[in-house]
């Protein structure tokens, strides 16, 4: 009986755990932003595109249309339950270059100086009637003149 007892606030205890920690949220890092000191060894108009991959690394993201900027970015994630992930933080390191490709300036931007940029979901409809393959391929079959395709007359 004593067993039976024991046995059981075990699995109480147990099952009591698993409760608590299937409410708690987890957190993910993605990405990578070079420490202070290591930004603090960069020197706007001194140090060049080589020397800044030399210190710190390249990063994972550049302007689109040219290179003249490059984008350190880092962020947290917060995944609770079933509800969509949360960005929690986010740091984003962006060193400009000029157009001799030495260092103009260093900013550091965090989750509060960006802004949230909601995307359309409109879908282009490529086949405006419905028409399927086979239809269109027996719709052409009027068309060709097999006379003229032949070579005759």
């Amino acid at each position: 009986m004593i067993r039976q007892i024991r046995g059981g606030r075990l699995v109480l205890a147990a099952l009591l755990s698993l409760a608590i920690t299937a409410c708690s949220a987890t957190f993910t890092n993605h990405g990578y932003v070079p420490p202070a000191e290591d930004l603090e060894m960069v020197l706007p108009g001194v140090d060049t595109r080589e020397s800044v991959e030399e210190s710190i690394g390249r990063p994972s993201a550049s302007g689109l249309v040219e290179e003249s900027t490059w984008y350190y970015v880092a962020s947290r994630h917060r995944h609770y339950t079933y509800n969509a992930p949360e960005v929690v933080e986010r740091q984003i390191v962006a060193i400009s270059f000029d157009s001799r490709g030495t260092v103009e300036n260093i900013r550091e931007l965090t989750l509060e100086d960006g802004r949230v940029v909601r995307f359309s979901r409109r879908v282009t409809e490529s086949n405006i009637r419905e028409v399927t393959f086979l239809r269109q391929l027996i719709s052409n079959l009027g068309i060709v003149d097999i006379g003229s395709a032949l070579g005759g007359e």
